[in-house]
């Protein structure tokens, strides 16, 4: 294996890591999966949810924000209107123009997924105390290099 390592370039090490973390995600997608259903929601309903905040956004850009058309960020927020969860509002800069928001219950729906998003998969318990400092850092140094969606300053 030693051998193997030196061998390999950083790019062919990159995609390595990249893979091993990709295929340990999709794996314990079990594990994530209930609770969205626990509280009503499919996985696309929780990236919406997760990407929704008291700041409103314009359904246009929700649609560029999760890659999908308009058509389809309209169902989106449809469906979390129906599970009482966001809401459209008119602009304060342009009436015509619908604002989406979380609704109080959407932002404690927010929270409480997250909470649990927070827990990590079983797999991770059975890892010793230097393998998880060592995902810690690195997890922390990949989080520091991408930077987090900004909600919109509110216009006014």
């Amino acid at each position: 294996m030693t051998g193997e390592r030196r061998r390999l370039g950083k790019a062919a090490l990159a995609e390595e890591a990249w893979g091993a973390m990709f295929d340990f995600f999709v794996r314990t997608r079990s594990e994530r999966d209930p609770v969205f259903a626990k509280h009503g929601l499919t996985p696309n309903d929780a990236k919406a949810l997760f990407s929704l905040g008291l700041v409103g956004k314009t359904m246009g850009s929700l649609a560029v924000e999760w890659l999908c058309d308009a058509s389809n960020a309209t169902w989106i927020v449809d469906r979390l209107e129906k599970h009482g969860l966001a809401e459209r509002r008119p602009s304060s800069g342009d009436r015509r123009v619908k604002m989406v928001v979380l609704t109080p219950a959407g932002e404690r729906i927010r929270a409480e997924v997250m909470a649990e998003m927070h827990k990590p998969p079983a797999a991770l318990y059975d890892l010793g105390r230097e393998d998880l400092e060592a995902l810690r850092s690195v997890g922390r140094k990949l989080l520091a290099t991408v930077k987090a969606p900004e909600e919109p300053a509110a216009s006014g």
